[in-house]
């Protein structure tokens, strides 16, 4: 086992250890929600502008030309017909962005402008004013101004090189609410609180601390809604919402997990993962075949003639297999411990816990991204 795999399985077993104690307390602001408050995206098709011959190539991307046709005919300047326009510093690009809940005409947004065509570069592009359209086709916010791209990148020659992404950038604050989200808080009597993750036993314990600082005013629905009376004023409603999200609960544990990146190699398995009885076995079997060339010259009289020879070599090598038994009830720092003890790297620990899964050893949802 290499060093750096080592050390990895040795951190990892830290941190879990260390967080494998109690549930502590969280503030009901990052449990739960409040029904109807949200956030809502918006998106728009514009044109990028004052490219340095890094545009997108007319010829292969026509809605390009079609766009600023449109937009000099919309200013007033009519292109004669049959005009074949070779444009290097344009790009069409996706403006997207997110209103935030109870954004206001006026309120400022950053947006995220991502090449649609063949641009090879956004640097130094200025977005031409671009309408942000919700789900409901209403335009919300205009965006505008000069993009800001963290990458670079230079060709000459045949030969170039590159760093980072160059094919997308961020305007801070580029757009402009133009029109608000209806967002009432709740109905006349009441608001519904929303858990995060649905859990019966914590929607319960949600309820039963609200009411112990305000009375009974809040009864859970289903394992996800809790609904809470609330002051019908505006004013008191706010103050009254701001103190309950300030109250802490501690949330129920919730389902055993262990979630695996079959492309990075990366595992992390929450606290309340256990096993049942089981035995691992570990060892890796190499196989390395080698070939060596070697001259056979025949003695002076002999009639022979001088030959290549191959001397081929096939060492198989395994290493010590490791059987180890893991107990039932073993709990989650006790799994990354035994995986550590047989010598497993992060691939080999993906294997292992599907085999685990399969096995039926594993009380724990298996998911793999």
């Amino acid at each position: 086992m290499n060093p750096v795999n080592r050390i990895f399985l040795r951190a990892l077993t830290c941190l879990l250890m260390l967080g494998a104690g109690v549930a502590q307390a969280e503030r009901i602001k990052d449990l739960a929600s409040i029904a109807g408050v949200r956030s809502n995206p918006v998106v728009g098709y514009g044109l990028v502008v004052g490219l340095d011959g890094t545009g997108d190539q007319t010829t292969q991307t026509p809605f390009t030309v079609q766009s600023i046709v449109n937009m000099l005919s919309n200013m007033g300047i009519a292109l004669p017909p049959g005009v074949n326009l070779q444009l290097k510093n344009v790009a069409a690009v996706m403006v997207t962005a997110t209103l935030p809940p109870f954004a206001r005409p006026g309120q400022e947004l950053d947006v995220t402008v991502s090449s649609l065509g063949n641009a090879k570069s956004l640097k130094g592009g200025t977005l031409l004013m671009t309408p942000l359209k919700g789900g409901d086709g209403n335009v919300y916010a205009l965006a505008q101004g000069n993009l800001a791209i963290s990458g670079a990148g230079a060709s000459s020659g045949g030969t170039s090189k590159q760093i980072n992404h160059l094919s997308a950038g961020r305007i801070p604050g580029g757009a402009i609410v133009e029109r608000a989200v209806p967002m009432p808080v709740g109905r006349a009597d009441s608001v519904i609180m929303e858990l995060r993750e649905a859990d019966f036993a914590t929607a319960q314990r949600l309820a039963e601390a609200i009411n112990r600082s305000f009375g009974p005013v809040a009864s859970p629905i289903d394992a996800r809604s809790i609904q809470v009376i609330a002051p019908a004023e505006p004013d008191q409603r706010v103050a009254f919402l701001g103190k309950i999200e300030g109250l802490d609960v501690t949330p129920e544990q919730g389902l055993a997990k262990v979630i695996v990146n079959s492309r990075t190699g990366s595992v992390v398995m929450n606290r309340a993962v256990r096993l049942q009885e089981c035995a691992v076995a570990h060892g890796n079997l190499a196989v390395s075949v080698s070939n060596e060339q070697s001259v056979s010259q025949p003695n002076p009289l002999a009639d022979g003639r001088t030959a290549v020879v191959n001397n081929a070599q096939v060492d198989i090598k395994q290493d010590q297999s490791n059987l180890i038994r893991v107990k039932p009830g073993t709990n989650l720092a006790e799994v990354v411990r035994a995986l550590n003890a047989v010598g497993a790297n992060p691939m080999d620990m993906i294997a292992i816990l599907q085999a685990m899964k399969a096995a039926g050893a594993l009380r724990a949802d298996l998911e793999v991204i």
